[in-house]
């Protein structure tokens, strides 16, 4: 009889701490989610540009509106064109990419992201 005494589930105390923790990641998560997104978007947009015809013969400020256009249509905010570094060593356009993004957790709580991309592309 006193077997059924001796086994027990999970106290309040054990599913409030879980609960918590579930619901702490859950908002990382969401607040932190869309910025990897945007970061994939940008490399993507970075990456389409190889191969793009007449990409060796434009000038560092063409490459930039193309990149700054390219992202506009693919809807990523807070990203400032100021950062991509453009560079040509003759028909090989070096692009590298320094920037973060700040997010707002909860409170006065933030959290920086630092992404870096460095990409040689060739036009055609």
């Amino acid at each position: 009889m006193n077997q059924y005494f001796q086994q027990r589930g999970a106290s309040t105390l054990g599913i409030l701490i879980a609960v918590l923790f579930f619901a702490s990641l859950l908002t990382l998560v969401i607040k932190l989610g869309p910025a990897y997104l945007d970061d994939y978007t940008v490399q993507g947009a970075l990456e389409g540009l190889d191969g793009e015809e007449g990409l060796s013969q434009m000038t560092p400020a063409d490459v930039r509106r193309l990149v700054t256009k390219r992202l506009s249509v693919n809807n990523v905010d807070g990203f400032n064109a100021k950062d991509i570094q453009i560079e040509k060593d003759g028909d090989i356009v070096v692009i590298s990419l320094d920037y973060e993004v700040r997010t707002h957790v909860v409170y006065n709580v933030d959290a920086v992201i630092s992404f870096s991309h460095f990409y040689e592309l060739t036009g055609q």
